[in-house]
């Protein structure tokens, strides 16, 4: 007993150990951009969780936001309160602690939504390249469809949609989920072809093949043997994806479709900040921007990175 209990251990440690000894370790350390960039998305990470604890303001408490406090310059300049670091908005909301719950909102958006495009693009993927036939027909007829639609038209006519049929939404309610559902239809389509194509490679494989023979039914199949082994591309357009999901949510938020102003994502703030540029008030827009453009570029080269480290031919 007293052996067996030592040994559990072992297995974690060797996988861990694999995992540093590894091809894709040493080609992350190798690249002093990705790293650079590994750990700035780290740092927006951070900054987006911890909001609520290193804010040194609550963009949404009204009780200690005044008027008064409007569209204060930053710290450097003259007549700046210390107070905020870079400057208020139009309400006297701190700029600062507006880009770190900024920074959440936009995460949790791009993050919902690209789950949400992957779960339905790899099922609907999975099920065109497995069963084929008409079934598969059909699916690619709609994803072909799917692609004449930009994701901000989506939107548009979703939230449009939802206005007609449920009235005057609640923004603080509604908003959230119409941008996530709005998104997730935007992106599906590429992670169904790449799956469509990865599967129809492996159902002719052999282990495929035996799991037939033995009786398995074919939606086991698919999700425990075929999906497995197409999942490698699916990261690298997941994370691509989250870049680009966060922009569209920026967009969306600036075109008024997006998040409402009491809730907002850097969009929000830049659309907000938009309105003042030509007034000299240029730090309530530049400086959500300069966040989102920093976010991004992160999370870009992350997935440059992953989709290189994960192509066997450039090995």
């Amino acid at each position: 007993m007293t052996g067996t209990g030592s040994n559990t251990p072992a297995p974690k440690q060797s996988r861990l150990k694999a995992f540093f000894d590894s091809d894709i370790f040493h080609a992350f350390l190798r690249s002093r951009t990705t790293v650079v960039a590994a750990f700035g998305t780290l740092i927006f990470f951070l900054v987006a969780f911890l909001a609520p604890w290193i804010a040194p303001h609550d963009p949404f408490d009204l009780a200690s936001i005044s008027i008064m406090d409007s569209q204060m310059p930053p710290v450097w300049m003259e007549y700046a309160d210390p107070r905020f670091l870079l400057g208020t908005d139009d309400q006297g909301r701190d700029i600062l602690s507006g880009i770190f719950y900024g920074l959440r909102i936009s995460l949790i958006v791009g993050f919902c939504s690209v789950f949400a495009a992957a779960i339905l693009g790899i099922t609907l993927g999975l099920v065109a390249g497995y069963m084929g036939g008409r079934v598969d027909a059909v699916i690619m007829r709609v994803a072909d469809v799917q692609l004449t639609f930009p994701a901000i038209l989506i939107a548009l006519l979703i939230d449009g949609a939802a206005r007609g049929v449920f009235g005057n939404l609640d923004r603080e309610v509604f908003s959230f989920w119409i941008l996530i559902f709005s998104l997730a239809l935007s992106f599906w389509v590429q992670y169904a072809r790449t799956v469509r194509g990865s599967t129809m490679v492996e159902k002719n494989k052999e282990y495929v093949q035996a799991a037939r023979v033995i009786g398995l039914p074919a939606p086991i199949i698919m999700v425990r043997h075929i999906l497995p082994n197409v999942m490698g591309p699916v990261l690298v357009i997941a994370t691509i994806n989250l870049a680009l999901a966060i922009v569209t949510e920026a967009t969306l938020s600036f075109l008024g479709v997006g998040m409402p102003p009491t809730q907002p994502s850097l969009g929000t703030l830049i659309s907000i900040g938009n309105n003042y540029l030509y007034s000299g008030e240029w730090w309530i827009a530049i400086f959500p921007g300069l966040a989102l453009a920093l976010l991004v570029l992160n999370v870009n080269l992350l997935g440059d990175w992953l989709r290189d480290a994960l192509n066997p031919k450039l090995r």
